[in-house]
């Protein structure tokens, strides 16, 4: 587990993409016009890669940078095959 300094902004930017679907569901139910739907789908998927970009910034400067400054080869070893598997796993 680790400290997170930019936690609290996160848990912001997840509360706005929990709000986003919660109004995308509720316009769904109301049989609001497919387009407006669409238009919010597109905005919570924006909000959910600025998250997405932030773990990775955090990850690459704390988690990386640590395996690296520590000299460890086994560790810069799994914490580059973690990310390498992640990147794969993204571009599918």
């Amino acid at each position: 587990m680790h400290q997170r300094p930019d936690k609290a902004k996160l848990l912001n930017r997840l509360s706005r993409v929990e709000g986003h679907v919660r109004g995308i569901a509720k316009m769904v139910s109301e049989d609001r016009y497919c387009i407006d739907i669409l238009t919010q789908l597109s905005a919570a998927r924006a909000a959910l890669v600025k998250v997405e970009a932030e773990m990775l910034k955090t990850h690459l400067g704390h988690c990386i940078e640590g395996a690296i400054v520590s000299g460890d080869a086994d560790d810069q070893r799994a914490k580059a095959r973690e990310l390498i598997d992640l990147l794969q796993r993204s571009a599918r």
